[in-house]
């Protein structure tokens, strides 16, 4: 009975260290991802900067899965090339290898100097399950919560060893270690299969490379044994990990999956030749049957993957052609819009990564409602049907983008946690709908124009006047925009608001002037419900601005963003001078065109006559 309690104990010990692993490189991908999406995005062509990339990436998140999952992310997504991310790949193997140098921890013993008995295990992970809890209960400060999920997860890592190395050290006084390690000296391709098997079952080679360090802190495991357990760590890792990048991937993130097994094979087989040449020469026949410690396991497997990515990274050319010889490209793939396929589940580990494509989405979204809402404008007085048709194929574009990033979206929100994220996450949600209104109202304009092309019908010169005017307000509220959402530029957001009550202004003088002209007999009924049609479609393109301001502002200042609509109530009462100022300016400067344009298409025909457009003082706005 007491070998499978032992197990059991083992087992759970097992479970605490890979939990412990796992909470503390999910929170450092997620607190850290700004910062790593700014560095992938910032690779070059040059290997060796890419290779220190992939190392100091995966020394922070302590996961080269991860590292190269999100790099074949990033590859499916055009942020990077494939030639830019093997210098990641190969320096995420190096970077593997910190968790094994913090395990070595492990060797530390009661005789140590008084300040190294602080480092050890049995003090190291209490302190830090200490320091965890008072951060995340007591201690309320900017990141207080993922730091205290790294104090913890580092605190519950180190307790998982502990309890493993306690039952192995039961487990060893029977034998039973003892017998299974000398076997595999006696067949080295039983060892090199138990590394490539039980790496592959945790899907973590550190994890693979702790649990061998815990068994030689208990039991005599020698270098002819323990390099051969590494080397099969290598290759169940790399399948793993290729596997994952395989999954419902385009040709170029497959092949980052399979330049990644071709490498750690190509290791794997230089960590073999090298090592046994230089025992044919009697170089290792004191080592060889040296026991190994828990730093003799984390130093080997350091030396063996520093020293082969020194020996491999100038020949990364070579890996890409293998790769593409293996993978063939996409035959016949429908061509896919980049900032589409970079919403790519593999981000969601990463949230600043996956916001990044979200951003690019976003942002061509709004780019192309922009750009049908030229067109549509430009079709009321000149139609062309292949400028409708490219309205359509654009229309279908957003719709597209606005459901892909809407689903993508609800499924990355159970992987955030930061209230920075949650504010993130919820403006983009907002703002997929706002995008989508605004490439939707491009659309209503363009469908006028198709309905007064076929009945013949145009717009009067005082009309069009007018309407020019108006557009000269969309077109700055537009610009004002894109500045507030590309730059999160709080004074641009502040700007439209006040344009939008201009805009408002001017659609209610010109509704004025189309009923005068109506009642006059001056304008057709279909000219004017198509004009009527354009103009509200104007003012709610306008007041999709205005949202998108608001958010940005709410966005810069979530102090506020549960009182947005008060905010804006205020603006509009006439309490902030600031908005007053720019509201009054916009107002006389475009009222001041309009009589202009009035004035002047008066003279020219009967039919434009029109009344003075300048709103009186008892309808201006409470707010001057």
């Amino acid at each position: 009975m007491q070998y499978p309690l032992l197990v059991i104990q083992m087992l759970g010990g097992l479970a605490l260290f890979l939990y412990g692993m796992r909470l503390m490189s999910s929170t450092l991908k997620e607190s850290s991802s700004g910062k790593l999406k700014t560095l992938m995005e910032k690779v070059t062509g040059n290997p060796f900067k890419a290779f220190l990339l992939g190392l100091g990436v995966t020394a922070v998140i302590q996961s080269s899965t991860a590292t190269i999952v999100i790099t074949s992310g990033l590859v499916a997504g055009g942020i990077i090339t494939l030639n830019q991310s093997l210098g990641i790949i190969i320096g995420a193997n190096v970077g593997t290898t910190v968790t094994g140098q913090i395990v070595r921890l492990m060797d530390l013993n009661s005789d140590s100097a008084s300040w190294l008995s602080f480092l050890k295990p049995s003090t190291l992970a209490p302190i830090a399950l200490i320091v965890g809890i008072l951060l995340l209960v007591f201690i309320r400060v900017r990141r207080s919560d993922s730091i205290g999920n790294v104090a913890m997860g580092f605190g519950i890592l180190f307790t998982g060893l502990m309890n493993m190395s306690n039952s192995v050290s039961v487990l060893t006084e029977t034998g039973i270690i003892d017998r299974v390690f000398g076997s595999i000296g006696k067949n080295p391709i039983l060892g090199y299969l138990c590394g490539a098997g039980v790496a592959f079952a945790l899907q973590s080679s550190s994890s693979t490379i702790a649990i061998l360090q815990t068994m030689a802190t208990n039991t005599v495991i020698t270098f002819g044994v323990s390099y051969i357990i590494i080397v099969g760590i290598y290759l169940g890792d790399c399948l793993t990990t290729g596997i994952v990048c395989s999954i419902g991937a385009k040709a170029e993130a497959k092949r980052v999956g399979v330049v990644n097994i071709i490498y750690n094979l190509s290791k794997t087989l230089i960590v073999l030749v090298v090592v046994n040449v230089l025992r044919a020469f009697g170089v290792f026949d004191t080592l060889w049957e040296h026991a190994m410690t828990a730093g003799g396991i984390a130093n080997a497997n350091s030396i063996f993957n520093l020293g082969c990515a020194i020996l491999l990274l100038p020949f990364t050319g070579v890996y890409v052609r293998l790769s593409k010889r293996i993978v063939k490209d996409d035959v016949e793939e429908k061509v896919e819009i980049p900032e589409f396929a970079a919403l790519n589940p593999i981000f969601y580990a990463t949230p600043a990564l996956a916001f990044g494509s979200c951003f690019n989405a976003l942002k061509l979204m709004f780019n192309k409602s922009v750009e049908n809402i030229n067109r549509a404008f430009g079709l009321l007085n000149n139609y062309d049907s292949s400028v409708k048709a490219a309205i359509d194929a654009d229309e279908d574009i957003i719709d597209s983008l606005a459901d892909g990033v809407s689903n993508y979206l609800v499924q990355l929100s159970p992987h955030i946690g930061e209230e920075t994220h949650i504010g993130i996450l919820e403006q983009y949600y907002k703002l997929v709908g706002e995008f989508e209104h605004m490439g939707d109202h491009a659309y209503h304009i363009s469908e006028t124009a198709v309905r007064l092309h076929g009945d013949n019908v145009h717009f009067s010169k005082a009309a069009q006047a007018e309407l020019a005017v108006t557009r000269e307000v969309l077109d700055r509220i537009l610009a004002e925009t894109r500045n507030a959402f590309e730059k999160r530029d709080e004074k641009a957001a502040q700007q439209i608001e006040p344009l939008e009550e201009v805009m408002d202004d001017m659609i209610n003088a010109l509704s004025d002037n189309h009923m005068a002209r109506l009642r006059e007999g001056k304008c057709s009924v279909n000219a004017g419900t198509g004009l009527l049609d354009v103009l509200t479609h104007f003012s709610r393109i306008a007041d999709t601005c205005s949202n998108i301001g608001v958010s940005v502002i709410t966005r810069v200042n979530p102090e506020i963003a549960n009182q947005a609509h008060n905010y804006v109530t205020q603006l509009h009462l006439g309490h902030n001078r600031e908005y007053n100022k720019m509201y009054h300016t916009a107002h006389n400067m475009y009222f001041e065109k309009l009589n202009k344009v009035q004035s002047e298409t008066q003279a020219e025909t009967v039919e434009a006559s029109e009344g003075q457009l300048q709103l009186p003082l008892s309808e201006m706005k409470p707010n001057e």
